[in-house]
């Protein structure tokens, strides 16, 4: 006979599927088709090189992770594991630093939302779309709607669809425009990964910074530590399985786009190019039917970051690392009205005071700092308690994986736009000055 759980306890049902569906939905099957514009011109068209590589570094900050949720299985978060192992001011930088992550990502939300809205009616200015936006995001956050699992699993498929009937239009599009008996040659096939006359490492390294921002929300994974069986085992897979998913699913998303469209310094609207190479390969019909797709996927993300948001902000506050106001909780919606509203306010400044190109890259940094602490945070965990002694054996490979992902997530941060350092070092300035204001208060 099964015995009861306690009162209030989480019960222990995912399984390893259903950790990597979550993921999936997370990250969203067109997670690299938003920034595919930006992407391509700040790498010169080498955007799946980018993609591939950020590959790597996110696998190997998936590993990190997942070693870290089975020391801290039920917190599932960079700030508890920097907190753990590198004391309260770490962990209140890396929270800090996230909470720049999760105030960003509304942001270029209502940005992309705003010029897909313009895409299908030019008569309202895109200033108008992003009050609009700002609002609708903060208005349906406010009342708790947050789409069910049922609903989520049903989007994420429809989003495959159409995904994959793109990709199918793309490569019938390829194939057939190429002139009688000369089919197009190697050099135009391999070069979306290399291209001699525009390769540079430097614009391939600002391109990666940039996209890795598709593989953001993959360590959402480890918040569900309590609510899985085996999470010592099945959180670690999960994650790093969602990585390389996306990856491979990106790559070819952004490979099939550069095919289309292998002129990355023309489009006409930079933000939504990847809608105008869908409607290039498939006509006004895949335009729409793109264009609809991704303003859907990114109004689910833009309404989950903002709520997001305002939760990073509520456990900080409970923890008393911000300040109390932000711990409330509005007594008959169960939600954190007052952030809610903060971060909706905060939504719209910066939609009418920034690009897409400058939030996405700004909300990198806090990612990666946050990414390179939790891979530097695992190390010392491993280096630690790896031997009784506390002695590792330099010949393990796997004790050094960690400090592999911070190296590449800080090849990733270091390779991010000045002016994206310049905002990100000026947050992180702030933060300290506040967290040193307020150890002296104490």
């Amino acid at each position: 006979m099964t015995e009861a759980k306690p009162h209030g306890e989480l019960r222990r049902v995912l399984r390893l599927r259903d950790l990597i569906f979550y993921g999936i939905v997370v990250i969203q099957p067109t997670a690299p088709m938003p920034l595919f514009g930006v992407a391509s011109q700040e790498a010169r068209g080498h955007v799946v090189t980018a993609i591939l590589i950020a590959m790597i570094g996110m696998t190997l900050t998936a590993v990190s992770y997942g070693r870290m949720a089975r020391v801290y299985p039920s917190a599932g978060s960079a700030y508890s594991y920097i907190n753990g192992e590198f004391g309260s001011t770490a962990g209140f930088v890396a929270g800090w630093s996230i909470l720049l992550d999760y105030i960003l990502n509304p942001i270029i939300c209502v940005i992309w939302c705003s010029a897909a809205a313009v895409n299908f009616y030019h008569g309202i200015p895109i200033q108008v779309w992003e009050v609009l936006f700002a609002v609708l995001f903060t208005v349906l956050n406010l009342r708790g709607i947050e789409a069910s699992s049922r609903t989520n699993t049903w989007m994420a498929i429809s989003m495959g669809v159409v995904v994959v009937y793109a990709l199918a239009m793309m490569a019938h599009y390829v194939f057939a425009t190429h002139l009688p008996n000369q089919p197009h040659d190697a050099a135009f096939f391999t070069r979306p990964f290399y291209d001699p006359a525009t390769f540079n490492l430097r614009a391939v390294s600002a391109g990666t910074a940039l996209a890795a921002l598709t593989y953001i929300g993959f360590d959402n994974i480890s918040t569900l530590s309590e609510e899985t069986i085996n999470p010592e085992r099945n959180i670690l897979r999960a994650t790093v399985l969602v990585c390389i998913f996306t990856g491979v699913i990106s790559a070819i998303e952004v490979y099939a786009g550069q095919l289309v469209w292998p002129d990355f310094s023309h489009y006409p609207d930079v933000d939504t190019a990847y809608v105008y190479v869908a409607g290039r390969a498939g006509g006004m019909l895949l335009f729409h039917l793109m264009n609809a797709t991704l303003l859907v996927a990114s109004i689910g993300s833009g309404m989950g970051a903002q709520i997001g948001a305002a939760r990073v902000m509520y456990g900080m506050a409970r923890n008393q690392a911000l300040p109390s106001v932000f711990a409330y909780v509005h007594p008959r919606t169960g939600i954190p009205s007052k952030n809610v509203l903060l971060t909706g306010a905060l939504a719209l400044i910066g939609a009418w005071s920034m690009t897409y190109e400058f939030g996405a890259n700004t909300l990198n940094f806090g990612a990666f700092l946050a990414f390179s602490g939790v891979n530097l945070a695992c190390f010392r965990h491993e280096f630690r308690n790896a031997l009784p002694n506390g002695r590792v054996p330099l010949t393990t490979p796997r004790r050094w994986m960690p400090l592999l992902g911070l190296a590449v997530c800080l090849y990733i941060w270091a390779s991010l736009p000045i002016n994206a350092k310049i905002a990100g070092v000026i947050w992180v300035s702030i933060g300290i000055l506040y967290f040193a204001l307020r150890g002296r208060r104490r």
